[in-house]
């Protein structure tokens, strides 16, 4: 990815030495050409434009967008192939490349390059790069950066020209191959709001849509947008958004949406459905542009996340590198900390330094954040200082708990305020909910076993995790010293369990109902997670797994505590005949209070009710 703001990044290699293109060799092999494998003899006589990407870098989805009018422009003579070449370790794996081709709308064939072998054969230095290979299997430029779109498009047309006149360009279908539509209700979900209705706002990002959900997380209330990428100001029906993502609620009781891909702040009047734009032109930033204005007239950059910090919105502008913010009173928008530099520098907000900053939360001093590509956890205080809570650079990242100066996060991309001060951190790239608590300076790990969570919300003593590459909103109950607070607290008094210290067994019980069975469509269709309070009562046995049973070890030095016990099912309509069955998640949480004595019960069965949602 690049380490500055947008630019002209490079010059193209010039035309006047002819090089043989290397093969494409990738051992994830293709994607969207219905499973076809592809050679470059077999693209002879197309003009081949390769774009080596990783779908963690903002620049490198710049780039996707500046292609897709090239591409629809020139179809019959243009092949573009991205070449996805991985910097994180979760961007290595097959299945997340293949989500991120479906998440961000890529409608050429992609080669699945983890070994970076044809990255090393184009000699690439840099994300994004683009190569141009003419009909004849030369490369004939070379830019690394994003904005040449116009210049690519150029010398397009000229190898058309050429070509054509020397009868080396071959015309008509390329080998892209669209998917199969997948039939879920969410697809890559992005950001939720918790409505004062008590629903939730979900932003449905692939599908270009917000939807309202029921406070179960699942039944759909409406949807907000066409459902096709564009920029269309109107009615919930008409409205056109492109990749929504952070959403937030303003004071007038309206909902303020980051347009991620139209570079825009649009506001959704909740009553009557109606989307208007805020802020931006639908024209992305450049270096040069004004930096502050009139909000309608200032050009914004892939705004990620959105959030209500001292009367501001504050952005989390993910393509430049910086917070900005808008203020309602006078519909102005600007710089509000860093300088476009990409990297990890705390200090004044003018001095700072970020990197694609993804999520953001807000307490009454402190606006939390979630600077994804150095895995870190920042803060800004209210004069606009910022901090580093968790993490050290650009290439240090991992799972890590402890102590906050070794902690490691992976990509994170949502940050949620909890009642007791602490945060909790969607761990994308680590399929994990993490917490980290300032009083203590400790990271420790909530859940495991998500699929690539993007942003969380809170509800009552819960929290709804977007879970964005599961396509749903899962709802986990937080540990008990995630939600204290200090103030006086009431807790009903149960009866204890009286259980054996050692081994212990625990049981969930789950049948589908009449005329269900199990969901298996997309992987295991049971979880069950386990904690306790306090946290040594569990020898072994703590964690999220598939099974709805558990081998326990209770620590004999322990007398008594809780085992929080959480357990979810998927079952479908177990009907042949209907393509799309209706489709139901039961899930029960429990709080077990139990108490160690020899002679107790050694196994804890619990009954998750089957029935139909």
């Amino acid at each position: 990815m690049n380490d500055s703001a947008p630019t002209a990044a490079s010059a193209p290699t010039p035309r006047r030495v002819r090089v043989r293109a290397p093969e494409l060799i990738g051992k994830g092999g293709w994607l969207n050409t219905g499973e076809q494998q592809y050679t470059l003899a077999d693209l002879r006589g197309r003009i081949v434009i390769l774009d080596f990407w990783t779908f963690c870098c903002i620049n490198c989805l710049h780039v996707l967008d500046e292609l897709r009018e090239l591409e629809e422009k020139h179809r019959d003579t243009v092949v573009i192939i991205g070449v996805h070449s991985p910097k994180f370790v979760h961007e290595a794996e097959h299945q997340a490349v293949v989500d991120a081709v479906e998440r961000y709308g890529v409608e050429h064939p992609v080669l699945d390059d983890p070994e970076l072998a044809t990255w090393k054969q184009y000699a690439v230095r840099a994300w994004p790069t683009l190569v141009v290979i003419d009909p004849e299997g030369y490369v004939v430029a070379q830019h690394a950066g994003e904005g040449h779109a116009h210049a690519i498009a150029r010398l397009v047309e000229e190898l058309e020209a050429e070509h054509a006149a020397k009868g080396t360009l071959r015309r008509g279908d390329g080998p892209y191959v669209a998917p199969e539509p997948e039939p879920t209700a969410l697809r890559f979900p992005g950001k939720a709001l918790a409505l004062p209705s008590g629903n939730l706002l979900v932003s449905d990002t692939t599908r270009h849509q917000l939807v309202e959900l029921e406070s179960d997380g699942e039944s759909v209330v409406r949807r907000i947008g066409s459902g096709v990428r564009g920029f269309v100001d109107g009615s919930a029906e008409e409205a056109g958004f492109s990749e929504p993502q952070g959403l937030a609620l303003l004071e007038d009781g309206s909902v303020v949406v980051a347009d991620t891909v139209n570079h825009a702040l649009r506001r959704l009047d909740l009553v009557t459905g109606e989307v208007s734009t805020l802020a931006g032109t639908g024209r992305q930033w450049w270096q040069g542009s004004p930096t502050s204005g009139p909000a309608r007239e200032v050009d914004l950059s892939s705004p990620w996340d959105v959030a209500l910090f001292g009367g501001k919105v504050w952005i989390a502008m993910a393509g430049v590198h910086q917070l900005w913010a808008y203020d309602p009173a006078d519909a102005t928008v600007g710089v509000a900390a860093g300088t476009t530099n990409e990297g990890l520098v705390d200090g004044p907000g003018a001095e700072a330094w970020f990197a694609q900053p993804s999520g953001l939360a807000a307490t009454a001093d402190r606006l939390w954040l979630a600077d994804s590509e150095t895995s870190a956890l920042r803060w800004v205080d209210l004069d606009g200082a910022v901090h580093t809570a968790v993490g050290t650079g650009l290439f240090d990242f991992g799972h890590r708990d402890g102590a906050a100066e070794q902690a490691l996060f992976q990509h994170p991309l949502g940050v949620t305020a909890l009642p007791d001060g602490s945060v909790a951190v969607s761990d994308t790239y680590n399929h994990a909910l993490r917490r980290y608590d300032p009083a203590t300076g400790e990271v420790t790990t909530l859940a495991t076993d998500l699929r690539e969570p993007s942003d969380a919300v809170l509800v009552g003593d819960d929290i709804v995790v977007v879970e964005s590459a599961r396509h749903r909103l899962t709802r986990l109950r937080l540990p008990e010293e995630a939600v204290r607070v200090e103030s006086v607290a009431h807790r009903t008094q149960r009866a204890a369990t009286e259980v054996t210290p050692g081994a212990f067994k625990l049981d969930v019980i789950f049948q589908a109902p009449a005329g269900q069975k199990l969901d298996t469509r997309y992987g295991p269709s049971t979880r069950l997670l386990v904690s306790s309070t306090p946290p040594e009562l569990l020898l072994t046995g703590e964690g999220a797994g598939t099974d709805l049973f558990r081998a326990l070890e209770l620590n004999p030095a322990v007398t008594e505590g809780v085992l929080h016990v959480s357990a979810m099912a998927a079952s479908c309509d177990d009907d042949p005949a209907n393509e799309y069955p209706a489709c139901h998640v039961h899930q029960q949480d429990w709080g077990v209070p139990v108490r160690l004595t020899e002679g107790g019960t050694d196994r804890l069965p619990l009954v998750l009710a089957g029935m139909a949602d």
